[in-house]
């Protein structure tokens, strides 16, 4: 396997840095230098010339100094609800091919709200949620207790802490007022739906996708609180443990997939997106929770290279096929 022609590859990302910041969370998203040097050494072992470009506000020059066939993106960017959106937008002003979802899907994917409003237009199953922009907001009725409070416009369980869970008014409205005020952003607060939490790997692009074996995550009872806090997310090796595929019945697991591949379609991803549902006990239905189209990508610790091995595929296979992905879907020579 070779890249015919050296293949040019940017690989865009954003690095998680030293400096203090108010949240212990700030930097959730941002990656660490491992995981680009682990992508970079995938791309190279394929017979690609990578080159790295941090997505800080220098980029476009770099970018506009090289010759670029095509990027691989996994960039958070750096501010905004529409941060993730950044890059795939200057890629596209530049004509420039990349990975992945474009930026509409991003933006539309981060803000949480939005992203179900899309889910529920599609009659797809999703808790019952209001967005609060202050705490001075009131409840609406029908919203039952319990509430789970998020910041709208977040991934890897930034803003979600042991307590999130409100029972009362007077929690919800401590947790809202945390949100806007820590967060500076609205508060998105959802019905909980009580149930096992799974996440499912989607590769590919229209009809020709591959839903990857379905991954239940376990929830350490003793230290855990049932959902994925950032504390949780931090301590996964602890507080979490994974089964994969998971233990569902054959109809349970063509429901869960024919889901995810509806979720997919209807935020018009591209190449790859995990997303994180709940089976509720309440009728064993699957509930949409959230989607991302731009997934963790550190090698044993994000979710998709957990599910890969399930799969049977290896770090380097996924990196390899995301790219390829991308490829086919821009008319270019695969690799």
């Amino acid at each position: 396997m070779g890249c015919r022609n050296k293949l040019r590859v940017g690989l865009t990302y954003n690095l998680k840095s030293d400096v203090l910041t108010l949240n212990e969370d700030d930097q959730a998203e941002f990656d660490d230098l491992d995981t680009v040097n682990d992508i970079k050494r995938a791309l190279e072992s394929a017979g690609c010339i990578v080159y790295p470009m941090e997505a800080t506000g220098s980029i476009i020059n770099t970018i506009q100094s090289e010759r670029i066939d095509i990027v691989f993106n996994f960039a958070e960017g750096l501010k905004g609800r529409g941060r993730e959106a950044q890059i795939p937008a200057l890629l596209n002003m530049l004509s420039i091919p990349f990975t992945g979802s474009d930026e509409t899907t991003l933006a539309v994917a981060l803000d949480k709200a939005l992203a179900k409003k899309v889910i529920a237009h599609e009659n797809i199953k999703t808790a019952n949620f209001q967005v609060f922009f202050s705490k001075n907001d009131r409840l609406k009725k029908g919203m039952k207790y319990p509430l789970i409070v998020k910041p709208n416009a977040e991934g890897s369980s930034k803003g979600i802490i042991d307590t999130s869970i409100a029972n009362n008014n007077q929690e919800l409205y401590s947790l809202v007022e945390r949100i806007v005020v820590h967060y500076n952003q609205p508060a998105l607060v959802e019905e909980y739906i009580d149930g096992r939490e799974f996440t499912v790997g989607i590769l590919g692009n229209g009809d020709n996708i591959e839903i990857l074996p379905i991954m239940e995550i376990n929830f350490n009872k003793e230290n855990g609180k049932g959902f994925y806090s950032y504390r949780v997310k931090k301590h996964s090796i602890d507080l979490l443990s994974y089964t994969c595929p998971a233990l569902l019945t054959p109809d349970e697991e063509r429901m869960i997939k024919k889901f995810a591949k509806k979720v997919y379609s209807a935020l018009q991803c591209n190449d790859v997106a995990r997303i994180d549902l709940r089976l509720s006990k309440a009728d064993n239905k699957p509930y949409f929770i959230e989607i991302n189209p731009l997934p963790g990508l550190a090698d044993g610790f994000s979710d998709l290279t957990l599910i890969i091995r399930a799969a049977g595929m290896k770090y380097d296979d996924l990196i390899i096929r995301i790219l390829n992905e991308a490829l086919k879907r821009y008319g270019m020579d695969t690799i």
